[in-house]
């Protein structure tokens, strides 16, 4: 049965394994600034950042949870946490009684507008200033093949998202 299945080439291999060091080294150093320098998680920045771009700065669990990509447990947990801490609220969803959304307070939208600067400024350092224009953009095509095979309800929230913001937008609007 082994025999069947086709193995990876040496360079599809290497490949694989600096993808698979990447997808473990890069959140691990972006979750290190974040708790370093915000006392935040890069979950619970993912959250906040998230909520801070819609225009009612307000979205259901569901597609948040999509969205931060964690499951609805962990986004609940989460949202439990960012309640206590005064960052965010949960309300029941216009047009629905049954789906719950999740809103920024102004504490949270303060609070992201607080850690963003030190979180750009590791994304630039870890990714963006790293790499030409040109190999961004094919880093971010590679991405999204591979995105819109593994969840591409996920990209498509990813690209909604992005389509709804300013081009200048940031946290602190």
């Amino acid at each position: 049965m082994t025999d069947d299945v086709p193995w990876l080439s040496p360079p599809q291999l290497h490949s694989w394994l600096v993808l698979n060091a990447a997808l473990t080294a890069l959140p691990n150093a972006v979750e290190d600034q974040l708790k370093r320098d915000s006392s935040l998680s890069f979950f619970e920045y993912s959250v906040l950042a998230a909520l801070s771009v819609t225009p009612s700065r307000a979205m259901k669990m569901s597609h948040l949870a999509s969205f931060s990509y964690g499951s609805p447990s962990r986004l609940s947990h989460a949202i439990t946490r960012m309640e206590r801490a005064g960052w965010v609220q949960r309300r029941t969803a216009e047009g629905s009684s049954r789906a719950v959304e999740a809103v920024l307070t102004d504490e949270g939208h303060a609070k992201v507008v607080q850690a963003a600067p030190g979180h750009v400024t590791e994304v630039r350092r870890l990714v963006v200033d790293v790499l030409t224009p040109a190999e961004l953009g094919q880093l971010e095509n590679a991405l999204r093949k591979i995105m819109l095979v593994t969840s591409p309800e996920t990209m498509e929230l990813v690209d909604q998202s992005f389509a709804q913001q300013d081009p200048d937008a940031s946290p602190e609007r």
